[in-house]
């Protein structure tokens, strides 16, 4: 005997609209243009009806039924077929939302995250009796007041139009999901909670048990953690048209974050931390200039002696003028300069940063040091300075056994570089990689921190992760203003020590 569901239901029903994030324009002489980011479509002098079923459709959704009433209403029958042709090829470029409803119920929306001819999705089908589950690499966020689950494998998110269809992501999160438990969940009939099921399949929401098997214990799949494919997919345009690069969203709305300038004396900054005792300031001494004829090795010597050194003289300590010419190599921040047109200040770094922006700062927390007081300090870029920032205690201790054991070295680090991003100087110019750019910027300021230091002669070692609850809890500093993102130890070379890449 065949089975039935116990929801019979109303008939499926498809609609269109403009993606949210597009608008429609028009040009002198009658044309439309579709605009989204950095993508335009140009529809040259259309008809009345097709004219029409756009604007329609750039405010409100557009069923097929209505489209072939608006269009016959305007230029008869024949034109119908025309009007059906271009809502077919927006919809394979992605350039419209679609909507699954049951009658009058929306059960999901079909959002694009792509745009173009090749960013549609690969359909799935559902199988009969076959259980599904929610992928581990799929985010549920809200988006424009709608919530919307999407992976970042996949060119299409899904909003949940319906509030059942969120019961339905929790039980395939659970324990798995099949076409029937759909259609309780939504109260429609089988045919209907099967293409809901496919909608999800395509996007990638939902996976098949053995796909999510395959997620979390067979290559490659299983080698990549969800954030890093979020962050991997948000900052490379693959399968996403989401805006990226130097778009200037703040421009007129925030001013731009300036320059850091010299540290004051008296008074705490804003965003920084302490008071008058925090403020105590330590002029350093310039790099010795090098004998008349005398000069570092070449490049090539000294990329070739690169190493990462986890052992450390602690009879012999680094000390202060070393460290003063180390952080005047790496860090000391030039005449303040205007980028562009768009009047944001930057200054040069000895190194190449995102838009010469200059977003990194520098904290060392020093332990030995000979000829300067232990605790964390700030250098003060703009006057070759330290400003004091807190004294030692249980705080600077946990973050120097951090790093101890996260370099594997047998003693905590003489000096302890946390490098900070003022992240907004980036986001104030850059959408969708800013906090990308600060990582790379990070990268290339160690790496030159390791050919200084080899060129020095001192024992370098860049870690890969850091104690930022301590670090935030003696700086004071607001970790979504200026988080912490890199840290490296530095400190006076054995003679015998062991070096290893």
């Amino acid at each position: 005997m065949k089975r039935t569901s116990p929801f019979p239901g109303a008939t499926k029903v498809e609609s269109y609209r403009l993606r949210v994030d597009a608008r429609l324009t028009h040009e002198p002489g009658g044309s439309l243009v579709l605009e989204q980011s950095r993508y335009r479509l140009r529809l040259p002098d259309p008809e009345a009806g097709r004219r029409a079923l756009l604007l329609r459709m750039a405010e409100d959704w557009m069923s097929d039924l209505q489209i072939a009433q608006l269009v016959s209403g305007l230029e008869g029958e024949t034109r119908i077929l025309a009007a059906q042709l271009l809502v077919r090829r927006l919809l394979s470029h992605c350039w419209l939302e679609r909507r699954v409803s049951a009658g009058a119920r929306a059960l999901l929306d079909v959002v694009p995250r792509g745009i173009g001819a090749q960013s549609g999705p690969v359909r799935r089908r559902h199988g009969a009796g076959v259980l599904y589950r929610l992928s581990r690499f799929a985010v549920l966020r809200t988006d424009r007041g709608r919530m919307l689950a999407h992976s970042p494998l996949s060119t299409v998110a899904i909003a949940c139009t319906h509030a059942q269809l969120g019961a339905v992501l929790v039980g395939a999160a659970t324990g798995g999901v099949g076409r029937l438990d759909v259609a309780k969940a939504l109260e429609v009939d089988e045919p209907t909670a099967g293409h809901v099921l496919d909608e999800l399949l395509s996007a990638q929401v939902l996976v098949t048990c053995e796909e999510a098997e395959a997620e979390v214990g067979t290559a490659p799949m299983g080698l990549w953690s969800p954030e890093e494919l979020w962050l991997h997919d948000r900052t490379r345009p693959q399968r996403h048209a989401a805006p990226i690069g130097a778009t200037h969203r703040f421009r007129g709305v925030l001013e731009p974050e300036p320059e850091p300038g010299p540290e004051p004396e008296a008074e705490p900054e804003p965003g920084r931390p302490g008071g008058p005792a925090a403020r105590r300031t330590i002029a350093l001494p310039g790099p010795a200039p090098h004998p008349a004829g005398a000069g570092s090795d070449s490049l090539a010597a000294v990329m070739s002696r690169r190493r990462s050194i986890r052992r450390q003289d602690d009879e012999r300590p680094i000390s202060a003028s070393q460290l003063a010419e180390f952080l005047h190599r790496v860090q000391r921040l030039g005449p303040a300069t205007t980028s562009g047109a768009a009047g944001q200040e930057g200054g040069r770094r000895p190194y190449p940063g995102a838009g010469g922006i200059g977003e990194l700062e520098i904290y060392p927390l020093v332990s030995r040091c000979a000829g300067l007081e232990s605790g964390l300090y700030h250098y003060d870029s703009a006057r070759h300075r330290l400003a004091a920032v807190a004294a030692t205690g249980p705080e600077t201790a946990r973050m120097l056994s951090f790093a101890r054991a996260t370099a594997t070295m047998p003693a905590p680090p003489q000096v302890l570089f946390v490098i900070t991003a003022r992240i907004g100087r980036l986001m104030w110019k850059y959408e969708g990689i800013p906090y990308a750019l600060a990582l790379k910027d990070a990268g290339i300021l160690t790496a030159w921190m390791y050919l200084v230091a080899t060129d020095m002669g001192l024992a370098p070692c860049a870690l890969g992760a850091g104690d930022v609850a301590s670090f935030a809890a003696l700086s004071g500093l607001d970790t979504l203003v200026e988080p912490a993102i890199a840290e490296f130890t530095l400190g006076s070379r054995p003679s015998d020590c062991e070096e290893q890449p």
